[in-house]
């Protein structure tokens, strides 16, 4: 819906692009983690392959799209450069959508062959791993980035509002994600990896959780923005 509205109603400014554009289309991603962990629970049969397609659907169409608007997120900031403070954790948003696509399409190729026979089960299984490392290094690029250009406006100003958030969910993405690689690679690289960024996790989360707690009972968090 919030595409068709953008294709016909909304008039977007070439630097209006940011993070929260995901938002709309990372969702089918996570469903598609979670319809994961359902298929063993479905009918087998048509039922167990219906929900696995389905998963791998919705796994596709989260995909291209988050593919799109982190391409254009990529021109604006080359194109356009940051814009206003608040929005540049939103900026986290993009490791949302990489660490659910890797955690998905290792779960679901972990279930495969409950409702698929060899080759392709073992096919999505590898399927996992050729996908996965792969965006896994364009995730530590985007995570590099992202802290790169969060260090330089914080030293400027980077004022607390809920976009902070966007530095909780994102990362918890690349937990599982790289969780997933560990488990189905065996590599103590990638497991230390996936503890890195659970430390990072936790410390963002309490960060952001007790800001919030403290805007929120002193009554200026919600408040509107003042007018110029």
């Amino acid at each position: 819906m919030i595409p068709f509205l953008m294709f016909t109603r909304h008039e977007p400014e070439p630097d209006s692009t940011f993070g929260g554009w995901l938002m709309p289309v990372v969702p089918p991603m996570v469903s598609a983690a979670t319809g994961a962990l359902l298929v063993p629970y479905a009918a087998e049969g048509q039922a167990r392959l219906a929900l696995l397609l389905a998963c791998y659907a919705m796994f596709g169409l989260s995909l291209i799209a988050s593919m799109i608007v982190t391409t254009l997120i990529w021109y604006r900031l080359t194109m356009h450069k940051l814009g206003p403070a608040a929005t540049v954790p939103t900026l986290w948003i993009v490791l949302g959508w990489l660490g659910q696509s890797i955690t998905a399409v290792n779960l679901l190729g972990g279930v495969a062959h409950l409702a698929l026979p060899a080759p392709y089960s073992t096919a999505f299984v590898a399927f996992g791993l050729v996908y996965g490392v792969p965006v896994f290094g364009f995730a530590l690029l985007w995570a590099g980035l992202a802290a790169a250009v969060t260090i330089r406006t914080a030293r400027e100003r980077l004022p607390f509002s809920l976009t902070w958030w966007s530095f909780t969910f994102p990362v918890g993405t690349v937990v599982t994600g790289t969780s997933a690689l560990a488990l189905h690679t065996g590599s103590d690289v990638v497991a230390w990896m996936a503890v890195a960024f659970y430390v990072g996790l936790v410390g963002a989360w309490a960060t952001v959780a007790v800001r919030t707690a403290r805007g929120s009972a002193r009554g200026h968090l919600f408040r509107p923005p003042a007018p110029a």
